[in-house]
């Protein structure tokens, strides 16, 4: 097989990177792997542990999910400087300040004794956490190769599959056996020695030449998008988009994203390079990425609620029940990353996605006795799915760029991501609202916790840890009244998550049906010597 050279400076001797992964690649995906399991993980650690927030803090989940939603706002808000930042600062001094926010913020949620402080102290994670995926994905590829980025991404994608896997299964226990706090203080001894490994692993800074910043672009678009994903994200807790929470930050975040749009191609260094996108590769790659976060991210974030809420599963139980999920994509993985280096992903992707919208069709069929192993199984072909195609996506994105862009290409992937999981996640939260929002009320009761009357569905959940409410007038008939609304409405919002991987199909048709061939060359100063890429 063809080796590939990577020039990035002007050297003595050439070096050819090899076509096996080596050591030292693998030394600084390391790294890479602990910054995103702490990332990854804290996201899901924390999605199972709304219930026990409510419970701890007195508050509505309306409130409480925003524990969720400032950490996501506070990754958007932070992706854009990530581009510029990795050149002026460099890699490894940017990718330790965002492991030591990360930490830091860790530690202090573990401290909070309100809402309000743990929602704040979620913020300075996200701080962080939003910069260690596209500085990781830089780090990677810089490492690598692009040659060799595909089987690199498959490789660090199975210790990446641990958050997912084991976060909801980790939060479950430990809230079990101790308390919350340690949901967030697991963080803090991984945070130390990521911190050590990379002061030793990663390799020496080589900033580049000083660029000027762009401030305007950042006062358009990092409040733009903070504005727009708050407005959002207030679409659960209101219900209306006649809201002015609602409305109001979404038309002046909306407005000033478009501006950026427009004004982002006037300066020479913008915040966020949108030329990038001239690729036509690219281009595809992150459209098709993006749409399928939106529907898979959206819906998948209420697989774990239907568990809880329908089935009354304990918080452990439902994290070991999305393990199968987990499994399938670490079986593909690897192999879709090998097949990524040899065959175009036009010709792979579709038949992962294909096994995604499968799998994702039985769960619009649920009731509240669907039975175990078809929703299982489902999770595990949808998980098989999962692993021939993110990673292939994302390494067709940042193959054909050139070194110098591969830190703001990754920027755009990163941003589009994290954007396509908060609308996403947003729109499936409205639905689901707006369906059991129309449960019917139980005559003469009242919800202690919103002091409104109380509905079936509530009154269903809340039988799963009291029994007793069975034995109440009517409650049996109630209670499986609640439990089949509840389904229904579970299953209402699942068929908008199936029709949007439907749609997910028409970018991918445009995906490369062809080798992919590398730009690195285009970067090289005119008589530089190729020398291997660090």
């Amino acid at each position: 097989m063809a080796q590939q050279e990577a020039a990035v400076a002007s050297g003595g001797g050439a070096a050819a990177v090899p076509d096996k992964l080596d050591a030292a690649v693998f030394k600084i995906a390391g790294v890479v792997v602990l910054g995103a399991i702490m990332s990854i993980l804290d996201v899901t650690v924390v999605s199972v542990a709304i219930p026990t927030f409510m419970d701890k803090f007195d508050a509505t989940y309306a409130r409480v999910a925003w524990t969720m939603t400032g950490y996501t706002l506070a990754l958007a808000t932070v992706i854009p400087l990530s581009g510029w930042a990795a050149d002026r600062f460099g890699t490894k001094r940017l990718y330790m300040l965002a492991l030591f926010l990360f930490t830091v913020g860790s530690g202090l949620c573990a401290t909070a004794d309100s809402i309000n402080q743990l929602i704040g102290y979620r913020v300075l994670q996200g701080l962080g956490g939003g910069m260690l995926m596209p500085l990781g994905m830089t780090i990677m590829t810089r490492a690598a190769g692009p040659q060799r980025i595909g089987r690199l991404m498959a490789v660090l994608g199975i210790p990446m599959l641990l958050g997912p896997i084991g976060g909801p299964i980790l939060g479950g226990w430990l809230i079990d056996v101790a308390s919350w706090h340690w949901i967030f203080l697991i963080n803090l001894p991984i945070g130390a020695i990521a911190l050590v490994y990379a002061w030793f692993a990663l390799p020496k800074d080589n900033t580049e030449p000083s660029e000027s910043f762009d401030f305007i672009g950042m006062l358009m678009l990092s409040p733009g998008l903070a504005l727009f994903l708050f407005g959002v994200s207030s679409l659960p807790e209101t219900g209306t988009m006649s809201a002015t929470k609602v409305w109001l930050p979404m038309l002046i975040g909306g407005l000033l994203v478009i501006g950026f749009i427009f004004y982002s191609f006037k300066p020479k260094h913008p915040l966020l390079d949108l030329r990038l996108f001239r690729n036509r590769n690219l281009t595809f790659a992150t459209l098709s990425l993006f749409v399928f976060i939106i529907a898979f991210m959206g819906a998948g974030l209420l697989f774990p609620s239907y568990w809880l809420q329908v089935r009354g599963e304990t918080t452990l139980h439902a994290g070991l029940l999305m393990a199968p999920q987990g499994i399938g994509a670490m079986l593909t993985m690897p192999i879709a990353g090998m097949l990524a280096d040899k065959i175009p992903i036009g010709r792979t992707v579709p038949f992962a996605m294909s096994l995604i919208a499968i799998g994702f069709f039985s769960f619009t069929q649920v009731e509240p006795d669907t039975s175990f192993l078809l929703l299982e199984g489902s999770l595990f072909v949808m998980g098989l799915g999962m692993g021939g195609t993110m990673m292939p996506i994302m390494t067709s994105a940042l193959k054909t760029l050139t070194p110098h862009e591969v830190a703001r290409g990754s920027t755009l992937v990163n941003i589009l991501q994290q954007i396509g999981g908060s609308v996403g996640g947003a729109i499936m939260s409205v639905i689901l609202t707006s369906k059991t929002n129309d449960a019917p009320i139980v005559p003469g009761s009242t919800n202690p916790l919103t002091g409104k009357p109380l509905t079936i569905t509530e009154l269903a959940v809340a039988s799963h840890s009291d029994p007793r409410l069975a034995q109440m007038p009517g409650g049996p008939d109630l209670i499986d009244r609640g439990l089949h609304f509840l389904a229904d409405s579970f299953a209402s919002t699942y068929w908008v998550g199936f029709i949007l991987v439907l749609c997910t199909f028409i970018p991918i048709a445009f995906l490369p049906r062809k080798r992919e061939v590398t730009r690195l060359a285009e970067s090289q100063p005119e008589g530089a010597t190729p020398v291997m890429l660090h």
